[in-house]
């Protein structure tokens, strides 16, 4: 899993092969696998213009990218075609492509010429989907099957979190990774020690408190149906029979019955659980379902409930509140959604 190209110029300097996988290594594997698919896409360009990719000139370097850009491709897709570029060609005077001062001006043009945009309107209704998780087939949470049970707790703990996919996905059963407070009042959440985040350092553990149950008509109280603590224990002790190692998420599906789930696979289960809760209650499902965008709306309910942007960035592990400004904070304040939300599950203190 390595560029070859950026092995070869490597190579070329001297230096030995430990050493080489080593500063490979600097990249993840994802990341790594992403720049060789880009590479040759360049490779292969350069190729039908009559030049060598890991030597052409600049000029040719922003042909290139201006061919992306009369193809109408967003301006971040264009950045990780240069970060190909830069990590394989041998570069300008020590300095790699995306250092020369023509493709640095060049870039900051593109920006200005290809603005980004994002929607600051949520694309679907956390009060629908809450209400659709406290409903057939996710309930009663005893009874339902392993795949549903996995979606509704997998969803909980990604809107109680607000962690990325991988931070979920790294989460261990093992008794030092998940612990229970006496009574499930909390639980503490803490990643596997092998797993590296996208940004070290940033992975902290997950902190939930159970929600209190809730009194019925009859005066009798009734546990929370959208408890994360109660799905989260209910999961584990249900899936105990069939997993076959430490990874908390694992599949319920033959042949792979058992074993633990891709970042992917996990992704479509967030997917799959907002779509499920709302044709569950008879509604059409938005188009354009992203597992990432319960980040955005989980930490936009935690603001307009009142929870500060400090205590938002340290839960979703955010070393700014620009990043949360600029792209993840949504417009939830619309007074016919906020009507709707009642009893939703950021409206708790405890959320992040």
């Amino acid at each position: 899993m390595g560029l070859t190209r950026e092995w070869y110029n490597l190579n070329t300097v001297g230096l030995p092969q430990k050493v080489i996988n080593t500063i490979q290594s600097a990249r993840a594997s994802s990341t790594r696998s992403l720049y060789d698919c880009k590479w040759r896409v360049f490779e292969e360009w350069c190729l039908q213009e009559g030049h060598i990719s890991f030597q052409c000139p600049v000029g040719v370097i922003l042909s290139f990218l201006q061919d992306l850009i009369d193809k109408h491709r967003a301006f971040s897709t264009i950045k990780v075609y240069l970060a190909a570029i830069a990590a394989c060609h041998v570069g300008f005077e020590g300095k790699t492509a995306s250092q020369h001062p023509l493709v640095c001006r060049f870039m900051k043009g593109a920006r200005r010429l290809l603005p980004v945009s994002r929607s600051l309107v949520p694309l679907w209704d956390l009060a629908v989907v809450l209400n659709g998780l406290k409903m057939t087939p996710f309930e009663p949470l005893e009874g339902a099957d392993m795949k549903h049970l996995s979606l509704k707790t997998v969803l909980l703990l990604a809107l109680a979190s607000a962690k990325r996919v991988s931070d979920i996905h790294a989460l261990s059963v093992h008794p030092s990774c998940t612990q229970f407070a006496p009574g499930q009042t909390r639980v503490l959440l803490k990643p596997n020690p092998a797993f590296t985040p996208k940004v070290v350092g940033s992975c902290t553990p997950i902190d939930i408190e159970a929600f209190p149950p809730q009194l019925v008509s009859s005066g009798e109280q009734q546990q929370d149906l959208l408890c994360p603590v109660r799905a989260l224990h209910t999961y584990m002790d249900r899936s105990k029979e069939l997993r076959l190692n430490d990874q908390l998420f694992v599949s319920w599906a033959k042949p792979h019955k058992g074993k633990p789930v891709t970042k992917q696979r996990l992704s479509h289960w967030i997917v799959e659980a907002i779509a499920l809760a709302y044709t569950s209650q008879n509604l059409q499902a938005p188009l354009g379902l992203r597992a990432h965008s319960t980040r955005g709306l989980a930490t936009s309910w935690a603001l307009f409930k009142g929870v500060s942007i400090q205590d938002i960035c340290a839960a979703a592990s955010w070393s700014s509140p620009l990043t949360f400004v600029r792209f993840y904070r949504l417009d939830v304040s619309a007074p016919s959604v906020a009507r709707a939300v009642l009893g939703t599950l950021l409206s708790r203190d405890s959320t992040c």
